[in-house]
């Protein structure tokens, strides 16, 4: 199918890359108006760097409000960033996203989301719910689209002739399923999945878990993997980016994170894995989250840091500095930190 040359325009190729995010920003105006109320920004995403190596899990953690979620939409070309470039498959992703640049987008990018239950139309067979994205990117053949449709229900553990049944026929996890082949019904390369498991009963979450691992492999796909849950992470990513108040401040390979967490945010992330036989907490934090409107002062973790110092208060925020291994930390003191993460490991 041909697809027209203006809906992404050139970027610098790279055949390891199928996906780099630079300087993405995305702030929000809030206030002004009538009453002459002071106009306030909320920097949702400020300066995140991020890049997806082709057939690579990369978990994307942080609290709710973070910004997780603010990135999956700018990379799905559903929210226009204020600055930075976002680069998919080597060509980069138009600013100016049209409804015909997000179709484009569609057919590399595409997302499983985190409520099986919320989103999938109720009055729609699963039939219809797997073909209407086929038909819109113009998959016509009545004998290719049931044959699409057919292939996908088995690649996610269902079978054919349950595809004339609507959502409310089947449970959560079966909904699931459901919500995975539609999102790769396209044949997408990266699939972001925001939380995919977080709404599904404990016991249903690892059959998941374990079928998106296997379609990864099957199909060649990149995973994003969006969650709070670093249980989920830990099993799945190849890589972890930990965001905090809009920024990454930590990014590595996963055994790095998990083993060596430079980060005390990380370490407090860690620490909450509901997990018997992990060794005692490295790290524990209090508080909510700042509000974005009014950032601390410093190092944004400082009010709630137990290692923080005048520096990490008063000092600009600290830079994202990479190390020889490719692990990267956002924090002034991260290697006395990281040293004491491992003496309290061992």
């Amino acid at each position: 199918m041909h697809e027209p040359q203006d809906l992404l325009s050139e970027g610098k190729p790279d055949d390891d890359l199928i996906l780099r995010v630079e300087d993405l920003a995305v702030h929000f105006p809030l206030g002004g108006g009538l009453f002459g109320r002071e106009r306030r920004l909320l920097r949702a995403v400020d300066g995140v760097d991020l890049s997806l190596r082709r057939g690579e899990c990369l978990g994307l953690v942080g609290e709710s409000g973070s910004g997780k979620s603010t990135v999956a939409l700018s990379i799905l070309g559903l929210l226009k960033p204020t600055r930075g470039h976002i680069v998919v498959d080597g060509r980069q992703v138009a600013t100016n996203s049209q409804s015909a640049d997000r179709k484009a987008l569609a057919r590399t990018v595409q997302i499983v989301f985190q409520d099986p239950y919320a989103s999938l139309n109720p009055r729609q067979t699963v039939r219809r719910t797997l073909e209407d994205p086929l038909r819109v990117h113009g998959v016509t053949a009545k004998s290719e689209i049931e044959d699409r449709v057919a292939a996908m229900l088995k690649h996610v553990g269902l079978r054919p002739e349950q595809a004339d049944r609507y959502p409310h026929e089947f449970s959560g996890g079966q909904r699931q399923r459901i919500g995975i082949a539609r999102a790769l019904i396209l044949n997408p390369k990266i699939v972001i999945c925001d939380e995919p498991v977080s709404a599904l009963d404990v016991s249903i979450r690892a059959q998941i878990i374990n079928l998106l691992l296997e379609l990864k492999d099957t199909l060649g796909l990149s995973y994003i993997m969006i969650s709070h849950d670093l249980g989920v992470v830990e099993h799945m990513s190849d890589r972890v980016a930990v965001m905090y108040l809009g920024r990454i401040v930590e990014n590595g390979d996963w055994r790095e994170i998990f083993e060596r967490p430079a980060h005390p945010y990380t370490q407090a992330l860690i620490a909450a894995i509901p997990d018997p036989l992990r060794h005692a907490p490295l790290a524990t934090t209090g508080g909510d989250l700042p509000n974005p409107l009014n950032p601390p002062n410093g190092c944004a973790f400082s009010p709630r840091c137990r290692y923080a110092v005048d520096m990490c208060r008063h000092e600009p925020r600290p830079s994202l500095e990479t190390r020889p291994d490719g692990h990267a930390v956002r924090c002034w003191r991260s290697d006395e930190i990281s040293g004491r993460a491992v003496l309290a490991a061992t």
